[in-house]
């Protein structure tokens, strides 16, 4: 189940995030790219403990 959040990001974060948007083979939409990077974020802090 996935529950709607709402953040508050940086200018520069969200520039990027538009330009790798732009790429649709990778990323469907904000919400696909921000959960990919927070679950590669999830994922080396466990490589790292």
């Amino acid at each position: 189940m996935k529950k709607p959040i709402s953040a508050t990001i940086d200018v520069e974060l969200i520039n990027w995030i538009e330009k790798e948007l732009q790429d649709r083979q990778k990323y469907r939409n904000k919400s696909h790219l921000i959960e990919i990077a927070l679950h590669l974020l999830k994922s080396n802090k466990r490589k790292t403990q």
